[in-house]
């Protein structure tokens, strides 16, 4: 819950938003789900020979298993002849056998990108004339399946376990620490650890069914579990894993050790050294997260993964937070309840989480957007619009909240003066309650000592003590009483309609919660923005290029490059006109994957016709322009399936030769 926003406040949101125009419109390129920006052949072509191989060129380097790429006849047979292998940089080709029929052919890949997501998809080139084909491409989804949904079921329980454990164990640390001996509160948290290990282990099995086969009976396949433990995501689970025992250790002594302290020194000193380590146990929960997803490749990496962290905490916090605070209004002990203070000290923590996850949500945004369009064109941009409704809902429900929290705190002095004239007036009624029921049973016994010698006694006896079954009597009728009393106050308590609307506005902090933890958990699985539009940009520069090539005889390649080094991204584009024998004029052109032109130091083209062995033909254009390079009277000797290379040098020792083939001539 936000306390009402200082101009302070404003004008630092303000400073906020105005980075976050500034970072969207200056944003470069990052990296995150791995996607396809060229083949040869390309999706669609009609080549008139069989090609030897197949080559795929994503956006990133990907990890590849002996399936990764395969190549289906018309009749849906496997014609590629080996596993697949790296070309050069983010290329990848599988070899085919020799003499293909002419007919329709499907390319289906299945890889796993730097972030740890499975990428599925395939196409079509046809050799001679296109055909029917048996093989079926469309509804491939790494999400499909049984596997693929418990898999997405496992990550929501996982972070929805962790933000209970760790927000409602910080709830308790620093804003009620009361609550540390309140059942409610300790069934809470704990069941958060037993929700994120359960999910761990899940995940763990899972893993290698889900970037795989997708298979139910793959999931208990020890060999592909084996196969996770070796990459990266498996490492971060495994961490997690040994995380999870420290995780449990700080949960028995903040219920154990720390509720029993008397000594408020002794506390005081457990309560700092339980602070340091959680926060340290839960950022490195956080950082398991962090390593091997989004925020774990791409630009500024190094800066992304502590971001990423903090992102993480600041929601844990918060809507941990939230969640065991509602536990305590709903179900702490009438002696035990949720106090004003501890209320208070919660919107504090929950005000600077907001300010929090503003400032890391904003550098996140500009990560994986890249653009404003990327808002509005890509799932991904269309899902953080959701979640940033969500989030601006909760901001204002949480005020509300505040406003019950003000009020509330405002009754709690005649609440309490009411309460203890309630156990003062009901201390004397019970005492004179005990004196009835005595004088009930038998007699005290300085009242039979007035009746002489009725009773039996002879002088200098012990006079005798009460009868077990007035015992129980009165210990029962002491229980009942404080039941009843319990009872009164919990009435008393639920009463008070500041306290009646703080539970309901809070409920429904809770239930908006739940929903924007559902919608991060599909974002964290979403292509980002800025792959997806740079996969579009490429596929319909493609598109283009066939269609100007038919058009005017003309001749466009489009093809991605990436040297490793700083700014080494970009695409660059080679023009042949009228690309036939004879002599040719050529284009060349760098630009950013945004779009944008931009010079290198030095770029060559090379011409090799491999079925005659012809070549290499160097070809070294003259700069022009500004990411413009040209070159006249460029000679094709004869027609062909020529190979055309071109070496990007992007600094002084980056440098990447891409190739792609064209039919000249």
């Amino acid at each position: 819950m936000t306390p009402t926003i200082a101009p302070r406040v404003r004008t630092l949101v303000l400073l906020l938003l105005a980075a976050a125009c500034a970072l969207l419109a200056g944003a470069g390129p990052a990296s995150a789900h791995a996607a396809v920006t060229g083949s040869d052949p390309g999706q669609g072509a009609v080549v008139a020979k069989a090609p030897s191989r197949i080559t795929l060129t994503f956006s990133e380097q990907v990890a590849l298993s002996d399936d990764s790429l395969r190549v289906l006849d018309p009749e849906g047979k496997r014609v590629d002849t080996a596993k697949p292998a790296t070309v050069r940089g983010t290329t990848y080709a599988v070899p085919l056998h020799s003499g293909l029929p002419d007919g329709t052919y499907t390319v289906a890949y299945q890889i796993v990108s730097p972030d740890s997501h499975p990428v599925t998809g395939a196409y079509t080139f046809s050799i001679g004339a296109p055909s029917k084909t048996s093989v079926s491409v469309s509804g491939q989804s790494t999400d499909d399946g049984v596997v693929g949904w418990l898999y997405g079921f496992g990550r929501y329980v996982s972070y929805a376990g962790f933000i209970v454990m760790a927000g409602g164990a910080a709830f308790v640390l620093a804003c009620w620490r009361r609550g540390a001996g309140v059942r409610p509160v300790q069934r809470f948290v704990v069941s958060g650890w037993v929700a994120l290990t359960a999910a761990t282990l899940a995940l763990l099995l899972l893993r290698g069914s889900f970037t795989g086969s997708g298979k139910v009976a793959d999931i208990f396949d020890l060999s592909l579990l084996g196969q996770v433990l070796q990459t990266k995501t498996g490492a971060a689970l495994v961490s997690r894993l040994l995380l999870l025992g420290a995780a449990a250790l700080f949960i028995a002594v903040l219920f154990g050790a720390y509720d029993k302290r008397e000594d408020a020194e002794e506390k005081r000193d457990l309560t700092f050294g339980l602070s340091i380590g959680g926060v340290v146990v839960a950022a490195g929960l956080a950082a398991s997260w962090a390593m091997s997803e989004h925020a774990s490749v791409g630009l500024q990496a190094g800066i992304a993964m502590p971001v990423d962290v903090l992102h993480l905490l600041a929601v844990a916090a918060w809507l941990g937070g939230l969640g065991a605070l509602l536990v305590a209004l709903y179900r702490a002990p009438a002696d035990t309840p949720v106090d004003a203070p501890a209320v208070r000290r919660f919107s504090q923590v929950a005000f600077g989480s907001v300010l929090a996850l503003i400032a890391t949500g904003t550098y996140q945004s500009w990560r994986q957007l890249g653009s404003w369009s990327a808002f509005t064109d890509t799932r991904y941009g269309q899902l953080l619009l959701a979640k940033i409704a969500l989030v601006v809902v909760l901001v204002g429900v949480a005020w509300i909240s505040r406003r019950w929290t003000g009020r509330l705190a405002e009754t709690v002095p005649a609440e309490a003066s009411a309460v203890r004239e309630k156990e003062r007036v009901g201390a004397g009624a019970d005492g004179a309650g005990e004196t009835a029921v005595v004088g009930d049973g038998d007699a005290p016994a300085e009242v039979e000592g007035d009746t002489g010698l009725d009773t039996g006694e002879q002088p200098g006896t012990e006079p005798a003590g009460p009868e077990p079954a007035d015992s129980e009597r009165a210990a029962q009728l002491a229980r009942q009483q404080a039941a009843r009393d319990a009872a009164q106050r919990k009435r008393m308590r639920d009463a008070d309609p500041n306290r009646f609307g703080l539970r309901r506005s809070v409920l429904a902090e809770a239930g908006i919660a739940v929903v924007l933890l559902a919608v991060t958990t599909v974002l964290t699985q979403t292509e980002p923005g800025r792959t997806e539009q740079e996969a579009k940009a490429a596929t319909a520069a493609s598109a283009a290029s066939s269609a100007d090539a038919g058009a005017s005889g003309a001749l466009t390649l489009n093809m991605p490059f990436d040297t490793g080094g700083e700014d080494g991204k970009g695409i660059v584009t080679i023009d042949v006109d009228p690309a036939r024998v004879g002599g040719n004029e050529m284009h060349v052109y760098v630009e950013r994957p945004n779009g944008r032109a931009f010079d290198i130091p030095e770029v060559k083209v090379e011409f090799t016709l491999k079925a005659k062995d012809i070549g290499p033909l160097p070809v070294v254009p003259d700069h022009i322009a500004t990411g413009h390079w040209s070159a006249n009277g460029v000679q094709i000797p004869m027609a062909g399936d020529w190979q055309v290379d071109v070496t990007v040098r992007t600094s002084d020792i980056d440098e990447v030769t891409v190739s792609k083939n064209a039919q000249i001539g």
